[in-house]
């Protein structure tokens, strides 16, 4: 039995090749898919995506066709970010989701990130290491019927879930810069901006680096480097903007930058929505980890 190395605590990440290949991505969907069939009877759906990475789309399929392989429906929300793999496995219902990802981190890796019903993160001590045993032992049940596939789109939705979060009435006139990094963000930002446009709301928003390509040619986008701020931090200055928001490839983690060109760590700007949100709400507990994030409301 060969050890898969590209098993971490919270998630999958490895070197491109030898770490994780097409073949390792057809194991861990056998594997995740005879997992969830485990637990539970009846039949089962997982939602997949992937990020704009050049080697994204065939490992998904990879994975896709192990999914099914275990008898496990695929619907497949084609190129999204992490958020948007989370967001349709809970709007939809289904009892999983994959996004095939390797977020910041060098152009010759890549990974996947697991998710159960609901959008509860799988990690080592839920369920992660069963499927990494399961996938090292390359050795799976039999099905009696192949599982489906089939391509959906979601983004409306999304776009949906997203504005319901504010009152573009309340919204002053503002300049707001977006650096997508070239990575999967793009496509939702154009939704958001087409929504505020049509609402007639006051906001104009800059974009740095919007055009998703998994070449990355301005770099890995990462902007807890400060080098990776920097073209965000000279659009704020150019534009007079307002406020910034510099995206990863999955576009999932954000640090600020405001009008004076003051740096925010993310930490803080959790801790700052976490306070607004706490005031209008009754907050019976906040629990947090280095996956997840919950609220408790009375």
């Amino acid at each position: 039995m060969t050890k898969l190395t590209c098993f971490k605590a919270y998630d999958i990440r490895g070197q491109l090749g030898e770490e994780l290949n097409n073949d390792i991505a057809y194991r861990i969907g056998r594997a995740y898919g005879q997992f969830l069939k485990s637990e539970s009877e009846g039949e089962k759906s997982i939602v997949v995506g992937g990020d704009v990475r050049l080697t994204s789309e065939e490992l998904k399929l990879s994975l896709s066709d192990g999914l099914m392989d275990a008898g496990v429906n695929v619907l497949d929300i084609g190129l999204s970010g992490t958020e948007e793999v989370y967001f349709a496995t809970f709007h939809l219902g289904v009892d999983g989701g994959v996004e095939v990802t390797a977020s910041h981190n060098p152009m010759d890796y890549n990974g996947m990130k697991l998710v159960r019903e609901g959008a509860k993160p799988i990690s080592g001590d839920t369920g992660l290491r069963d499927i990494q045993t399961l996938a090292e032992e390359n050795v799976f049940v039999d099905v009696a019927a192949k599982g489906t596939y089939k391509k959906i789109d979601i983004l409306s939705d999304y776009t949906n879930h997203l504005m319901g979060y504010v009152n573009p009435e309340n919204i002053k006139p503002m300049k707001l810069v977006i650096n997508s990094g070239n990575g999967s963000a793009g496509h939702v930002i154009d939704s958001l901006e087409a929504r505020f446009k049509a609402l007639n709301t006051p906001l104009e928003i800059i974009k740095v680096h919007h055009e998703e390509d998994g070449n990355f040619p301005n770099g890995i986008p990462n902007p807890l480097l400060p080098e990776c701020r920097e073209d965000t931090a000279n659009a704020v200055k150019e534009h007079k903007a307002d406020m910034a928001l510099p995206s990863m490839v999955i576009s999932i983690a954000v640090s600020c930058l405001m009008k004076m060109v003051i740096s925010l760590k993310g930490t803080i700007l959790l801790a700052c929505l976490l306070k607004r949100f706490c005031r209008k709400k009754r907050v019976e507990r906040l629990f947090m980890t280095h996956d997840y994030l919950g609220i408790r409301l009375t």
